[in-house]
């Protein structure tokens, strides 16, 4: 019985050893570079601004440039669309 009782103790003992040590941290993901989606309009609307547009041909302009911007940003289909939207958006109310 005594035999029975040391080796459950020994085996709780050495269970609670393991337990303490922590587990290695895994490795963190690096951080991915921030995009700046907000900067492309207030851009595409600086541009505008200084070209003096109005009207259609603001419209136009803001089109071309947020479109642009869309691409060289890298940006494919809803992310594209609905970047290019917000762009406009921002471009041309601003100046109407």
């Amino acid at each position: 019985m005594k035999t029975i009782a040391l080796a459950f103790a020994s085996v709780l003992l050495a269970t609670a050893a393991l337990a303490q040590n922590a587990p290695a941290p895994a490795p963190a993901a690096p951080a991915a570079a921030p995009a700046a989606p907000a900067a492309a309009p207030a851009s595409c609307q600086v541009q505008a601004t200084g070209k003096n547009l109005h009207g259609a041909a603001l419209t136009s302009f803001a089109k071309k440039c947020c479109k642009d911007q869309a691409t060289a940003q890298k940006l494919h289909g809803a992310a594209a669309a609905s970047f290019t939207k917000k762009c406009i958006t921002d471009s041309t109310a601003a100046k109407s």
